[in-house]
């Protein structure tokens, strides 16, 4: 237990810890394992079964997990870089070396798999096409624009970039910490509703507003405008949850799912967040658990390179025992063990590129 203690608390540099905003980064990291272990055990599923359409909600509910990790971006970050300035050099240095050692260490083993094993390669053929789209995903272009992801689940990783670039950009140029606290907050709510209208009837990154969701909750936690919340968090939470199985099933595409879907992301996940702050109520306790905390903090590790182990386990699955779509159990059966064994190569990377590289010490 004292390895394991030793091992996966990290202290932060920037900022104090919130115990539990660690646990919400390994509960949204959990989120994100599950969209990708339903999309490769679905072959073996029966489609007719229940446990077949439950895997499909699951799988829309996954999707959050990215959604939280942008709120809680958005409140470090602001948090961050509106309580004092930071010249621009060393805090976009800082950025880089916290995504970059991790990341290289990945797409490196992406390209070589990728050279191994051409059927599966992502690459265009021909060198220059070749050079050309490797650059672009090392620079983090796929997501915001039109650019194939060698690392599934990089997309993000360009939200977040942009957002390191964007915000403190934003709050120079306005000069907003001279601002006060509720012209800040009426400033970020009317961009939202008009960014959000924006993109509905455009198209466009929607998701980046989830940022913004992390700005106003810092702003509410720092200056205490709530000074206390009941225990609805943890309600709040599952209101999100069941808003997408609802919104799942109607199965409809029109501008207000968008909104109710906003919405319901925004308010539910803004409340949820906002008790595991102020409270030390079930909630915050919860979200406070050592095993999740650990999990949270090498969520990034986690985050990059648990797609590639599930794909070997799925590979050597189908080589013992052959995807004939009639099986029920299976999902159930092989989740934990699965989940395991995502784990060990991502603890891996996080011990000895993570932590020594990109993590600094207090």
């Amino acid at each position: 237990m004292n390895w394991l203690r030793n091992t996966f608390e990290i202290s932060h540099a920037t900022h104090d810890s919130i115990l539990s905003m660690e646990g919400i980064r390994g509960f949204a990291v959990f989120l994100v394992f599950l969209v990708h272990y339903i999309s490769l055990v679905k072959p073996w599923l029966d489609e007719s079964s229940i446990t077949f359409h439950l895997s499909e909600y699951i799988h829309g509910i996954g999707n959050i997990g990215v959604d939280l990790f942008f709120v809680l971006s958005g409140y470090l970050i602001y948090g961050m870089l509106i309580k004092k300035h930071r010249p621009f050099k060393g805090y976009i240095a800082r950025r880089i070396q916290r995504i970059y050692p991790t990341f290289t260490v990945v797409f490196v083993i992406y390209l070589v798999l990728s050279a191994l094993f051409p059927t599966e390669s992502k690459i265009p053929s021909g060198w220059k096409d070749g050079i050309t789209f490797i650059a672009q995903n090392y620079l983090l272009m796929p997501g915001l624009f039109d650019v194939t992801a060698i690392i599934t689940v990089a997309w993000s990783l360009s939200y977040e970039f942009f957002y390191y670039l964007f915000i403190p950009a934003l709050i120079t140029l306005l000069s907003m910490r001279s601002w006060r606290v509720k012209y800040r907050i009426i400033f970020f709510l009317l961009n939202t509703l008009f960014c959000f209208y924006y993109f509905s009837v455009n198209g466009g990154p929607i998701r980046l507003l989830m940022f913004v969701s992390g700005i106003l909750l810092y702003e509410t936690v720092e200056y205490k405008l709530i000074k206390y919340i009941p225990p609805i968090g943890l309600p709040a939470l599952v209101m999100a949850i069941v808003s997408i199985v609802v919104l799942a099933a109607l199965d409809s595409h029109g501008w207000w799912e968008y909104l109710l879907l906003y919405v319901f992301f925004y308010v539910f996940f803004y409340v949820f967040c906002l008790e595991c702050f102020l409270s030390s109520g079930l909630t915050s306790r919860l979200f406070s658990a050592a095993p999740l905390r650990w999990l949270g903090n090498m969520s990034y590790s986690y985050y990059l390179l648990h797609g590639l182990a599930l794909k070997f386990i799925f590979m050597m699955l189908e080589m013992m025992y052959p995807s004939q779509g009639n099986d029920v159990l299976i999902l159930w059966l092989l989740l934990p063990p699965v989940f395991f064994l995502t784990l060990l190569p991502s603890a891996i990377l996080f011990i000895y590129i993570e932590k020594p590289y990109s993590l600094v010490r207090r």
